[in-house]
């Protein structure tokens, strides 16, 4: 799968405006839901990790609140039939869940 289409994203500079232009590529999975809500099970990347890979990141840091600091990881399955976004604070703002979750995955390059 070709992800050439992804590097424009980085010189955009909301989270809004990458979230939105990652949803046009089709990443539309808001991996962040709780697992209730995904597919009606278990969030997938959550529970086969193995499956899913880290196409691109986008970073975002606040300029005066740390709380405002961010990761935004575009994710897609190993055969490409599901891409969505995972969002996670970094720094002061990160969740261990999410942390936890992205240690799991590996990176398209690798």
């Amino acid at each position: 799968m070709d992800h050439d289409h992804l590097k424009h994203i980085g010189e955009m500079t909301s989270l809004s405006e990458v979230i939105n232009a990652l949803a046009e590529q089709g990443y539309t999975v808001d991996f962040n839901l709780k697992s209730s809500q995904i597919n009606g099970g278990e969030n997938p990347i959550q529970e086969f990790p193995e499956q899913f890979l880290i196409d691109k990141h986008y970073r975002f840091e606040g300029e005066s609140d740390p709380d405002d600091e961010a990761i935004v990881y575009a994710i897609s399955s190993i055969d490409g039939k599901i891409r969505g976004i995972f969002v996670n604070g970094y720094g002061t703002s990160s969740e261990n869940f999410g942390e936890e979750v992205i240690k799991q995955l590996k990176n398209r390059t690798d």
